[in-house]
């Protein structure tokens, strides 16, 4: 079985990386944005008619939530060109697609966890792109999962984790907004979550209800403030950290006040376990 991996330099593309090792049984073509350009549809075909993949995990995302502001037209090129184009030589080649979404498809104003059904309702560019790349996706080829995420973070790439880290490293006092409810995602249980869809019967004989949009992250939720104090006490650090409103750290971007992720489908369709995500943090 060969799976086709675009972004293979972000850190869920490197994650998939991290547990690849663990299924010799797929033959993984890792591609970053050098050897695959997901903007550029000749550059798809090639490759796909090189490697005949079965699936195609798209990793490849525009994902600078504050630069997306000053910079629509890349983030539409990314976020939506690039997820249609591969949905058309997916459809060509008779390939499932997997390609990662967020919760910033919503406004963040409900008070219980979004479910797939729930009315997304962007409230910046980076959103906005996320959902019409989804969109793009449904209206050009059926066999596709939508997997949409949250606060994803790992010992690869950029991320929150990674940058209070660094800044602790730095200063010995720290601010961090504390009225932004979510759900930290360990990268590699999402990419644990990809392969199993992958390996699942349901995907290998699908019913058309099979495909669609599905929901993950860990289990939980906190504020990225809490977030922030868990990192620390993990890791044995010690800083003064203290907890403000997000009116108190403005940002370009507008971001969902609350946006923990309802995932009672994947667990009931593909039988996901899903850990807590103080229980993976843990475990970096």
């Amino acid at each position: 079985m060969v799976v086709l991996v675009t972004g293979a330099s972000g850190q869920l593309g490197q994650s998939l990386q991290f547990i690849a090792p663990n299924y010799p049984d797929i033959h993984f073509v890792f591609c970053d944005s050098t050897k695959l350009d997901i903007t550029n549809l000749n550059n798809i075909k090639q490759l796909f008619k090189l490697f005949k993949p079965s699936f195609c995990i798209n990793a490849a995302a525009y994902t600078a939530v504050d630069k997306a502001e000053s910079e629509p037209e890349k983030a539409h090129l990314i976020n939506v060109v690039g997820p249609k184009n591969l949905a058309e030589v997916c459809k060509e080649f008779d390939t499932i697609l997997l390609h990662i979404s967020t919760d910033f498809v919503f406004d963040g104003t409900k008070d219980s966890p979004y479910t797939e059904d729930d009315f997304p309702n962007p409230t910046c560019v980076y959103g906005q792109t996320k959902l019409d790349g989804e969109k793009a996706i449904k209206e050009t080829w059926q066999k596709h999962f939508i997997i949409r995420t949250s606060w994803v973070y790992s010992q690869f790439g950029n991320n929150f984790m990674k940058t209070m880290l660094r800044l602790a490293s730095e200063r010995d006092k720290l601010s961090v907004v504390n009225d932004q409810i979510g759900t930290p995602t360990y990268a590699v249980d999402l990419a644990e979550v990809l392969i199993r869809i992958i390996q699942s019967p349901f995907t290998h004989h699908p019913s058309p209800n099979t495909f669609g949009i599905y929901n993950f992250s860990n289990e939980g939720q906190c504020s990225w403030y809490y977030f922030a104090k868990k990192i620390f006490e993990y890791n044995n650090i010690k800083i003064n950290l203290e907890p403000i409103p997000s009116i108190s750290f403005p940002t370009q971007a507008k971001r969902p006040t609350y946006s923990v992720l309802d995932k009672r489908n994947i667990k009931k369709v593909f039988g996901v376990e899903v850990k807590y995500w103080e229980e993976s943090l843990k475990k970096i």
